[in-house]
């Protein structure tokens, strides 16, 4: 089924050196993409979007917000399965690690983007440089004290930040693990949980952001080479030239 008129994507726009800012929205992006529906990209408003958060999606009057419901409705909407041809058992498998990623390394993630003072002066701090001038301080004190309790109601932000590190790697060193040597996570060909984890994973290799969760991810030569390679295949316009990349690509056997 063909959609009458393009779907409306609003994301937060391209930053970071990715394709767009937000692992969530580059996940429904790279959906969108698998599923070969057209669809529109603009800036989407936090204040004035379904549930206060992005992505969300405009279909024929309907808007749809939070990733894993837009994914449900655009299957239900266009008859199609994004996990066409995967067993009972690695559904199963997909909605673990797509736990793994949502519930936890995002979440590192957003430590090391916020919290680092470095990382928060260059990325998010930005994000209010279109408030008056005499706001943006106190506006940038109040979006980063905002993601810091966050982080604290979810758990990851009452850690250390050596604690932090240790559980991103577990992480990491599971998504290495389950990936192996093979070209997707599930099956010959990418299926759903393929766009979430390289929205992460291509979250935390950014070359824009400094972080020992970088450093630690950069370690595990089938990830960096699944992110690129994904990059590569979904959005062949994103310059992606990190040297970790560039190693992986040597190296890998795909």
């Amino acid at each position: 089924m063909t959609p009458a008129a393009p779907i409306t994507l609003y994301g937060s726009g391209t930053g970071f050196d990715l394709p767009d800012k937000s692992p969530f929205v580059l996940k429904t992006e790279m959906q969108l993409k698998m599923a070969g529906l057209a669809y529109r990209k603009h800036p989407g408003n936090r204040d004035s979007a379904p549930k206060g958060k992005l992505p969300y999606l405009e279909d024929e009057g309907e808007r749809i917000a939070d990733s894993t419901f837009i994914r449900a409705h655009i299957e239900r909407k266009y008859e199609l399965d994004l996990d066409e041809g995967l067993t009972p058992r690695q559904r199963a498998e997909s909605w673990a690690i797509e736990r793994l990623l949502e519930d936890h390394l995002y979440w590192a993630l957003l430590y090391y983007r916020w919290v680092d003072p470095d990382n928060f002066a260059k990325g998010p701090a930005h994000f209010v440089d279109n408030a008056p001038e005499d706001k943006r301080a106190q506006l940038r004190i109040e979006i980063q004290a905002r993601v810091t309790d966050n982080l604290r109601i979810h758990g990851l932000g009452r850690h250390t930040p050596e604690e932090v590190l240790e559980l991103g790697k577990r992480s990491l060193s599971t998504l290495a693990a389950l990936l192996g040597d093979q070209p997707f996570f599930i099956g010959a060909r990418p299926t759903a949980i393929d766009a979430t984890a390289f929205a992460m994973l291509a979250g935390v290799l950014t070359p824009f952001f400094t972080s020992p969760l970088r450093d630690a991810a950069e370690h595990y030569p089938n990830l960096v080479a699944y992110t690129d390679r994904m990059m590569q295949r979904y959005f062949p316009d994103q310059p992606w030239t990190t040297q970790a990349s560039q190693n992986a690509r040597a190296a890998a056997p795909f």
